[in-house]
């Protein structure tokens, strides 16, 4: 998985380096004594990643998670990416890591493309080829964590059930509809498929044919079904990030699923979208998640 330092103490570290890949180099190269060229951020509004230049010339992606553990990452998502990329899987390989004071700042294989924006035809395919080889792929990890799906109760500064209650009669509803979705489904996905967790057109790679080249982003990839990401999908293409007919594909693919493991995976996706939406974008913006979210937030029988 590279090289991993486990140093802390920053010193002179403030939180406003967080967001400074230039200092998050200096500290980088204070603690691993490796120097690394900031050449600048990555697109797509990513204020957390940096494009970075070793010392030999070839190019990397820095990236920082703030109030994390890196043990913790080393022994789940890290662990996940890595047991994907040993079955050639195209998951960023970890090149350096480190924990800095509060924050993991991590340096991963830069992978060709770039996001494709609006998800094509040929691209489904790939997506949906690559979601099959997730299963089983932690068989033999039995150490990393089950994905959470927090239906009964808050997550980690996401999937939080308070700003739908508040919000109104429809988000108090969808959260009813949760609520209820998890008194009768466990709370961690079961299965030992390989869960990326944030599978989303923002987090794949195209090449200039649309074809997926990588996945990137596996910071909260856990163990569970490997189903749970092609729901994450869907919520990814709405509003308007998927060609003609592709969203209807995927809804048919979803329409195959058996209600166990459809209806808490739409569950949790609802809540994670309408409340990010309610907390940081507009009343307009959150009803189009509500609008989207009640589509499948039918009655339990």
């Amino acid at each position: 998985m590279g090289t991993v330092s486990e140093s802390t103490g920053a010193h002179g570290w403030q939180r406003v380096a967080r967001l400074d890949p230039d200092r998050m180099a200096d500290a980088l190269h204070e603690h691993t004594g490796t120097r690394l060229t900031v050449e600048g951020r990555c697109p797509g509004g990513q204020v957390g990643t940096a494009y970075v230049r070793w010392p030999d010339g070839h190019r990397s992606v820095l990236k920082w998670r703030p109030g994390s553990r890196l043990s913790d990452l080393r022994a789940g998502p890290l662990a996940a990416a890595e047991a994907l990329r040993a079955a050639g899987y195209p998951a960023p390989a970890t090149e350096l890591a480190a924990q800095i004071g509060p924050d993991v700042v991590l340096v991963q294989e830069l992978l060709t493309g770039t996001p494709p924006g609006r998800l094509g035809h040929a691209a489904l395919d790939r997506a949906l080829e690559l979601n099959a080889a997730q299963a089983g792929r932690l068989a033999g990890h039995p150490g990393i964590p089950a994905t959470e799906l927090h239906l009964r109760g808050d997550g980690p500064g996401y999937c939080l059930h308070g700003p739908l209650r508040a919000s109104g009669r429809r988000g108090a509803a969808l959260d009813a509809w949760i609520t209820e979705v998890g008194a009768h489904a466990p709370d961690r996905l079961e299965g030992d498929d390989a869960v990326h967790h944030d599978f989303h057109p923002g987090n794949l790679l195209a090449g200039p044919g649309g074809e997926i080249t990588g996945v990137v982003d596996w910071d909260g990839a856990g163990r569970g079904d490997r189903r749970f990401d092609l729901v994450t999908l869907r919520f990814g293409l709405h509003p308007d990030h998927a060609g003609p007919g592709v969203a209807e594909r995927l809804d048919a693919v979803l329409d195959t699923l058996p209600d166990e493991v459809l209806r808490p995976a739409w569950a949790s996706m609802s809540l994670r979208m309408t409340d990010w939406a309610i907390r940081h974008f507009s009343p307009a913006d959150a009803d189009l998640w509500l609008d989207f979210a009640e589509r499948r937030a039918r009655p339990l029988s």
